[in-house]
């Protein structure tokens, strides 16, 4: 695959010559952005997928929902209606696509909209609010955002700079020169210096905001058919993991430590389950020679996944959150920004 990647590599060169032009256009103001009177955080990133951008959106939430007039607006990738629409806990992935429909059942008190069209978004969320919460929305040049926070996966900055389709950047480097401030994230426990070194090394070449670190937290199991926490015997317990995310490696690492055995079953991210997926789901479980075992899966998953075509097998989802380095200078960074006149 990696060679495949590599062989394409003359279309990498043709995509970063269409994306630096496209940029450069907005940075002249050929292309225009639109600025508005509303506050708004866009929490973004230049790779594809898995960055942490939904784990910061949700503590942004939590942090801003009692000081200020909140909404969050996505695109709703995965949803098969289109334009405006206001997130209610009742709706299905199809209608708003998996990380709104999270959002919304977390905090229920707040306005979650999915617009493809970022702008029109705002111009009607701004009428009742006064903070607005843009979910991966940096490439989204249209709109001038009062703060922009970038995320970067530990892995994906460590690692040398490739745009697709070689590489797994959708952006160009110099386009860190927007952010307001930045977040690691997926750090491992212990940071070695040297990676740190060169993180900093890379990102001062175009920006000197500041720099924070975080690692995923684990929280507890959620039954999915109670929706109440219910911890079984994790160390006696067989495992069979379903997940449909950008990068499941940091909670596989984590579910092999914390159960007995552990089978995995990997889909695309924000996958569609379909019977034939349910089918083997069924068969692989199972298989499993244990008396003791569940099914195991994310939160975003368990937004997509039909009950009803698992019978009385026992599921479960794992919430996740980030422990963010120095959290509160950056939370006070973040509301300083936004404060600005």
């Amino acid at each position: 695959m990696q060679l495949l990647r590599w062989l394409l590599f003359p279309f990498t060169i043709l995509y970063t010559c269409i994306i630096w032009l496209r940029n450069k256009l907005y940075d002249l103001a050929i292309f225009k952005s639109k600025e508005f009177p509303v506050a708004s955080i866009v929490i973004g990133n230049l790779a594809i997928g898995g960055a942490g951008k939904s784990p910061l959106t949700q503590k942004l939430i939590g942090y801003f929902k009692d000081r200020y007039q909140v909404a969050t607006l996505s695109r709703g990738y995965g949803r098969k209606t289109k334009g405006f629409r206001l997130v209610q806990t009742t709706d299905t992935t199809e209608l708003v696509g998996d990380e709104p429909l999270q959002f919304k059942k977390n905090y229920p008190e707040i306005a979650v909209a999915v617009d493809e069209n970022r702008a029109e978004g705002i111009e009607i969320l701004q009428q009742d609010h006064n903070l607005i919460l843009l979910d991966d929305a940096y490439q989204h040049r249209k709109i001038k955002a009062k703060c922009n926070i970038l995320v970067f996966d530990y892995q994906s900055i460590i690692n040398p700079i490739v745009l697709l389709p070689t590489g797994n950047f959708r952006d160009t480097f110099n386009q860190t020169k927007r952010a307001d401030c930045f977040l690691i994230s997926k750090c491992p426990d212990l940071i070695p210096e040297d990676k740190k070194q060169l993180i900093l090394k890379k990102l001062r070449k175009y920006n000197q905001a500041p720099v924070y670190y975080s690692k995923i937290t684990y929280l507890d199991l959620i039954n999915l058919r109670t929706h109440q926490k219910d911890n079984p015997q994790l160390e006696t317990t067989d495992v069979l993991l379903l997940t449909g995310i950008a990068n499941p490696s940091p909670l596989i690492k984590y579910v092999q430590n914390k159960f007995n055995k552990l089978e995995h079953i990997r889909f695309p991210d924000h996958h569609d389950f379909k019977l034939l997926d349910y089918k083997k789901i069924k068969e692989q479980y199972n298989n499993i020679p244990s008396e003791n075992k569940i099914i195991l899966t994310t939160e975003k998953d368990a937004q997509r996944i039909d009950l009803t075509q698992l019978g009385n097998i026992p599921l479960y989802y794992i919430p996740i959150d980030i422990a963010i380095d120095q959290e509160a200078s950056f939370l006070e960074l973040i509301e300083n920004i936004v404060n600005e006149p």
